[in-house]
């Protein structure tokens, strides 16, 4: 089972278009839409949904993923829920970048310190990080700086923030998914 969460554009054509591509890696794709707008609701939703699905499933290696906004959620929530991560271009700071977009952005600081403490130490190598050279929206040094002692990163010299096509990572993820 995958489990995939969208990026602040919960609408975009190409969430479909990732969904379709993951399957190609297990055919159990579950697509999870929460509201983007109040990250402490989110935050209760996710936990919920994605603790349901992994209890419910018959996989012994479940993998949630998520791009963007949904990469700050993939790799909290897959930590707390006790799963593999695969995050692309994950935004780590909505707190600086999501103001006037959001409600409330100052809870998204607030739920980076209360998750757990070093959680990326507790969470190390459970999580498989892509990130854009052509971002275009995030700063992919920074979070390469903030993740790299942790995790795998996986450049992509293509693909902009939204990372429309992930076909050419489908046997990297398959491999990690699998515990590789």
């Amino acid at each position: 089972m995958i489990i995939y969460l969208h990026g602040f554009d919960s609408s975009s054509p190409g969430n479909h278009e990732k969904v379709m591509q993951l399957k190609f890696i297990d055919d159990d794709v579950r697509f999870i839409n929460y509201s983007t707008l109040h990250p402490r609701h989110d935050m209760q939703f996710l936990l919920n949904e994605v603790h349901k699905l992994v209890r419910e499933s018959r996989d012994p290696s479940p993998l949630i993923c998520g791009v963007g906004l949904g990469g700050f959620w993939a790799e909290r929530i897959g930590f707390l829920c006790g799963i593999r991560q695969a995050v692309f271009n994950p935004n780590l700071f909505p707190q600086e970048n999501m103001i006037g977009k959001i409600d409330r952005p100052e809870e998204y600081e607030d739920i980076a310190t209360k998750c757990v403490e070093n959680f990326r130490e507790k969470n190390q190598n459970k999580c498989l990080v892509f990130l854009s050279k052509e971002d275009g929206i995030l700063d992919s040094q920074r979070s390469a700086d903030i993740l790299s002692p942790f995790y795998e990163v996986v450049w992509d010299e293509i693909e902009t923030h939204k990372f429309k096509k992930i076909s050419q990572h489908l046997q990297r993820l398959k491999q990690f998914k699998s515990g590789n």
